[in-house]
């Protein structure tokens, strides 16, 4: 597939990856492997997280390399188990070297976690299009937060408090080559917002934000980030940059409460101050 700009000139596209976490990671970068000309795949070298606990980087290595089928994914590996630092502090510093990589001959670099997944590639070119046609300097493309699976093709899916649809933002999904990370996947650039309705319907951003696109819910990326055992959840809070929110006892326990009891966490929405949820049939 060939990447255009509004002006029909050729847009190149490289990727990162972090491979540390297996799940989701195979369709992750399926999504978007057309998109792209190289993908850089960054890994500790030790097999050891930003807090000091093992990764399963060989199983990570082991999908990438059986997908890329036309030898697109770059291995660079490095050292960013530095436990002396704080865990988003080695997030940012392994992102920054990664997009570093991937700046050299390409416009704009994808930052995808593995564990998000492009609802409509041809939606998200389209709009890095345009994001590039007015000068900007990162994407902000909305992404569907599931917290839960709670039947064969149900989830509990982050929603605004009257069961709206809600955005996340964890920063730029792209950003152009050469672009300096702030923290984690933030950057202090221009951004082009898209999001799904035409006002910000992200919890944590002002309801009058400029949006400058609005795209269909199933347009948007599909973050699986807590679709996991109970066991694989709590070693991804383990070895998280955020693992200091996440290690309070009440995180998994309130977790396991609202997967067991769907309908109840939705019926609870308007008692609740923030943290809503609604119920989201997907393939």
């Amino acid at each position: 597939m060939v990447n255009e700009t509004e002006e029909g000139e050729p847009m190149r596209l490289h990727a990162y990856v972090l491979a540390a976490d297996p799940h989701f990671l195979r369709e992750s970068i399926t999504a978007y492997y057309g998109l792209v000309e190289r993908i850089v795949v960054s890994y500790d070298r030790s097999g050891t997280s930003w807090t000091g606990t093992p990764l399963p980087v060989e199983e990570c290595l082991a999908v990438i390399d059986d997908l890329d089928s036309a030898n697109k994914c770059v291995l660079a590996p490095g050292d960013y188990a530095r436990t002396e630092v704080d865990p988003l502090e080695n997030d940012t510093y392994q992102r920054r070297c990664a997009l570093e990589e991937a700046s050299d001959g390409t416009d704009w670099v994808l930052q995808l976690d593995t564990d998000e997944v492009l609802g409509s590639p041809r939606a998200f070119v389209a709009a890095l299009a345009r994001a590039d046609a007015v000068g900007a300097g990162g994407l902000d493309y909305p992404a569907r937060w599931l917290y839960a699976k709670v039947g064969h093709s149900r989830y509990l899916e982050a929603s605004r408090r009257f069961w709206g649809p809600a955005a996340s933002f964890p920063g730029p999904v792209a950003v152009r080559a050469g672009t300096t990370l702030r923290l984690a996947r933030q950057a202090d650039v221009p951004l082009y917002r898209v999001d799904f309705r035409p006002w910000s319907t992200d919890p944590y951003h002002p309801r009058d934000a400029v949006v400058h696109e609005v795209i269909a819910l199933d347009e948007g990326i599909v973050h699986y980030s807590w679709i996991r055992s109970d066991e694989d959840m709590q070693r991804k809070f383990g070895w998280s940059g955020h693992t200091a929110a996440y290690s309070a006892p009440q995180v998994l326990r309130r977790w396991r409460q609202r997967s067991q009891h769907p309908w109840r966490t939705i019926a609870t929405n308007p008692l609740r101050r923030n943290d809503w949820y609604r119920l989201a049939e997907l393939p």
